[in-house]
């Protein structure tokens, strides 16, 4: 199937919407974070597949992809007071390799050894850096908020 990029991004924005929205009903959660949570889904993966189509390398492409769904899954669980772990989970789960893992476990079995070592660490370092992006997009967002309050005297916070 060909598709011009604008249709085709548009088209990912939609099956990622829909995939994180079966995985927040799957997971049981709150029918009120379905839909911030889906679409910072889509956006967390249209953002991972355009810098992929912009030749950007496939670990600084997922990296910058966690970290954007990180620091908006961080602000709308401040919003909507809610647990960011919701929104944390649900802003990569489109994100996550399992095709690189399912061929690697793949080309192990047809005895493929070399190409299914290739395959294993390229998922691996996916996997790696969507979980430093998301670390550092907690830790930059946590960063800006506690910038963000003040101290009175005696240590206590406004």
């Amino acid at each position: 199937m060909s598709y011009e990029p604008l249709g085709q991004g548009l088209w990912y924005f939609l099956t990622s919407f829909v995939g994180t929205l079966g995985f927040a009903i799957l997971l049981h959660a709150p029918k009120r974070a379905w839909l911030p949570a889906s679409l910072i889904g889509a956006m967390t993966y249209t953002l991972y597949w355009s810098l992929k189509q912009l030749s950007l390398d496939e670990a600084a492409s997922m990296f910058l992809a966690a970290l954007f769904g990180s620091l908006l899954a961080q602000f709308c669980a401040r919003k909507m007071r809610m647990i960011a772990t919701i929104f944390l989970l649900l802003s990569v789960v489109a994100l996550v390799p399992g095709l690189g893992l399912y061929r690697c476990m793949e080309q192990l079995g047809h005895q493929q050894y070399a190409l299914g070592a290739q395959t294993g660490i390229l998922t691996m370092a996916g996997i790696l850096m969507m979980a430093l992006g998301i670390g550092v997009g907690s830790f930059l967002f946590k960063l800006v908020v506690s910038g963000t309050k003040k101290i009175m005297p005696g240590g206590k916070q406004k």
